[in-house]
């Protein structure tokens, strides 16, 4: 009997990379938005509150990206972050040509998500809508619409500090010599971590495509300080980007490690 025949090789189409960059975002940012909107606080007039308060939007974006990296991962790479594409293509394991596209289908899904929660929130109580527009639509700010009241420096800082941790954290589990099949946890679990130090900051963004989605609800002065959650992502992410290369991937021949003198 002959053996089977293997098929060929394929790749996925352009089409499908970007529809999965489109809802991988999509999945993000309805997992971060909405759960902030609808689960933060929820029931904190009573005595007994059942909201899940920071630590619980945190570790819904890290869900959120974990469960859209493994289902969307395999057809694009899962960037689902504007900052993540374009420190990818700084990295050389992203064509730079193909960026643009892949922001775009980012910041239809992160709209679209946003959108998503926009719409459930209109179907609340009288007020609810209101009041969630009011402070921002889950939207990041410095000065006096940070959460915590922190400043443009600090905002500028942890955007450039985290992204930059963040496309370190992606350009280590994804290279070769990785474990296999850990990436999307790592992942995950980084966003976690950085987004219970920056929501007291800035409410955290790492991601410009979230960002321009939740302040075009949030519409006003979140508007008008969206562009440091754009600029500065893109920075931290770029500095990652270009510098890993030269910190991580140095090389030389197997067995040319120097050995101690042990005279």
């Amino acid at each position: 009997m002959s053996s089977p025949e293997v098929p060929p090789s394929v790749e996925p189409t352009t089409a499908s990379q970007l529809l999965a960059e489109l809802a991988g975002t999509f999945l993000l940012v309805f997992g971060l938005v909405g759960t902030a909107t609808f689960s933060a606080f929820f029931g904190e007039e009573t005595s007994n509150p059942l909201g899940v308060g920071f630590l619980g939007v945190a570790i819904a974006l890290g869900l959120s990206v974990t469960i859209a990296a493994y289902a969307f991962g395999p057809v694009s790479g899962g960037h689902f972050n504007p900052a993540v594409t374009l420190g990818l293509a700084a990295a050389g394991r992203f064509p730079w040509r193909a960026t643009w596209t892949f922001i775009l289908a980012q910041l239809v899904g992160a709209f679209l998500g946003a959108l998503a929660v926009f719409g459930l929130a209109a179907g609340g109580p009288a007020g609810f809508l209101d009041k969630a527009v009011a402070s921002g639509f889950v939207s990041n700010g410095f000065g006096e619409l940070s959460p915590g009241g922190f400043g443009l420096v600090s905002a500028i800082v942890i955007e450039v500090v985290i992204t930059a941790l963040f496309l370190y954290v992606i350009l280590g589990v994804t290279h070769t010599r990785a474990a296999a099949g850990f990436a999307p946890i790592a992942i995950g679990g980084a966003l976690t971590l950085f987004l219970l130090i920056a929501i007291p900051i800035d409410n955290g963004s790492i991601n410009p495509a979230r960002s321009i989605a939740t302040a075009i609800f949030g519409g006003g002065d979140w508007l008008a300080q969206v562009w440091v959650f754009i600029v500065f992502p893109i920075i931290g992410a770029l500095i990652a980007g270009f510098s890993y290369r030269i910190l991580f991937e140095g090389t030389r021949p197997a067995g040319s490690r120097p050995v101690a003198n042990r005279s």
